[in-house]
């Protein structure tokens, strides 16, 4: 098969196309013939040599595709092969074909289209899992998402407001904040402008905080946080380290946590598909989720899927056009 490998730690330019044996299936393990495949900043972190792909995962990049599934492995129930589904991967999504576990999988939602549907599954376990699941965002709270118009933001944006949550975004530009707006945010914050903090703390300041920033952010949300308000980290683009006050976190009752989805066990996978079959899935057969599509290139264009998605210009996911 057909696959994009990363030839060395680099820049985009490290993906090259490569010809690859095609996965088998093992014990409860599915193997899709993809479609398409999500593009995710893991993958360029994994491609630039910081995100080192768990034993036994693929070293392709990819952590997300769908498309129709040809083989399963012994112990799989559902899917079998002819289904279409959309997949939760350990890696190797940037391939003709990927396995992954059975119980990652979920059905592609009614009126959407395979390329659609290679868009929700990274984005969606790691906002389910990290917003409601962890930072127990409920109805009447206020949430804050930064980067609301990434794939996740998009993504965590329509999720809190149809469960009922006021939502606030951070974006770097006014169109980027027009398309929070449309997409349901209460208040979107042009960063590069404004002051997040204080215009947070004046709505009374946010129950739950969903950030990728990391860094000098850090200070900055425990001060938006409303008392008794939940930080949740998912990543660190400016880096991991900060000075905090713990006088903050002790007299305000506040919580940080945080978690990666991919060194989690395939149980712990599975637990969040299931909740995203019960609670979300009728949101997107039902048309009230969708996801928000940027940019489609060939798999033999990688690179330069790569490199739309470094230059931040982008709202919404990037996909990859496999077969």
């Amino acid at each position: 098969m057909q696959a994009i490998e990363i030839s060395k730690p680099g820049g985009p330019e490290v993906l090259t196309l490569t010809q690859r044996p095609m996965p088998e299936p093992a014990y409860d393990q599915v193997v899709i013939k993809v479609a398409y495949a999500g593009v995710n900043r893991p993958d360029a972190l994994q491609r630039a040599g910081l995100y080192n792909p768990p034993p036994g995962a693929s070293d392709l990049p990819g952590l997300e595709a769908a498309g129709e599934v040809v083989s399963v492995g012994a112990g799989v129930t559902w899917p079998q092969p002819g289904d279409q589904v959309c997949a939760l991967l350990p890696g190797g999504g940037y391939a003709e074909y990927v396995a992954t576990p059975a119980a990652h999988c979920l059905p592609v939602p009614d009126g959407l289209s395979l390329k659609q549907a290679a868009c929700l599954p990274e984005t969606f376990f790691t906002v389910w899992s990290n917003v409601f699941m962890r930072g127990g965002l409920q109805a009447g709270e206020r949430f804050l998402v930064h980067g609301g118009s990434s794939g996740i933001g998009t993504t965590a944006i329509q999720l809190a407001r149809v469960m009922g949550a006021r939502v606030f975004a951070t974006a770097g530009s006014d169109d980027k904040c027009t398309a929070c707006s449309d997409l349901g945010a209460d208040l979107a914050i042009n960063y590069k402008t404004d002051d997040f903090v204080a215009k947070v703390q004046a709505e009374g300041g946010a129950d739950v905080i969903l950030d990728m920033v990391g860094g000098s952010y850090i200070q900055r949300n425990l001060k938006a946080l409303a008392d008794d308000g939940r930080l949740v980290q998912i990543a660190f683009l400016q880096g991991p380290k900060a000075e905090l006050s713990l006088v903050q976190l002790m007299t305000r009752r506040l919580t940080m946590t945080g978690s990666t989805l991919r060194p989690q066990s395939d149980l712990a996978k599975a637990r969040i598909a299931d909740a995203l079959r019960s609670h979300v899935w009728p949101l997107l057969d039902a048309g009230r989720v969708a996801p928000v599509m940027d940019q489609e290139f060939a798999l033999t264009d990688a690179a330069a899927a790569h490199a739309r998605m470094e230059s931040s210009e982008h709202i919404g996911k990037i996909v990859l056009r496999v077969s």
